[in-house]
């Protein structure tokens, strides 16, 4: 379908919302993968640009075998999670989306207040750390939680 257009005005299609898995590009996090959780297309009195509210993996999970003790697959399977305010022009969307309602933990507020943040993380962290035991059961969206190779 083309765009629809009204008086010279080309109106796109929104397809980066709120579930939809991006790649970095810039930056600390270069190259790691996030979920988008809210967008801002027209930007804010602060920020001038369209961005949105990421949360991603900056340490993935360890390899597990059969072999290893519950303590050990434990240890192993620690995520240490980031939140981010990110400009579109540094993002790189993916084809796919990941089912994870982060919208109550990081908000605006919580961008905004340096001491809100890691209580934040830690919450992000218990709430991915619990898709990832689902994700080694089911081996659904375990491409998510293995580290980008290039």
């Amino acid at each position: 379908m083309a765009p629809k257009e009204d008086a010279g005005e080309v109106k796109k299609t929104k397809f980066l919302k709120a579930g939809k898995v991006v790649i970095l590009l810039t930056g600390r996090y270069a190259g790691k993968k996030a979920v988008v959780i809210k967008t801002q297309d027209d930007g804010t009195a602060d920020r001038s640009y369209g961005f949105c509210i990421v949360a991603g993996i900056d340490k993935y999970p360890l390899k597990i075998s059969n072999k290893m003790s519950k303590k050990r697959i434990t240890k192993r399977s620690r995520i240490k999670p980031f939140i981010k305010v990110v400009n579109y022009n540094h993002i790189m969307p993916t084809r796919y989306s990941l089912e994870v309602d982060l919208k109550h933990i990081v908000n605006q507020e919580v961008i905004n207040r340096p001491d809100a943040r890691p209580n934040a993380r830690k919450e992000v962290k218990k709430v991915l750390e619990e898709k990832y035991q689902t994700s080694l059961k089911t081996g659904k969206n375990r491409w998510f939680f293995n580290k980008l190779r290039f």
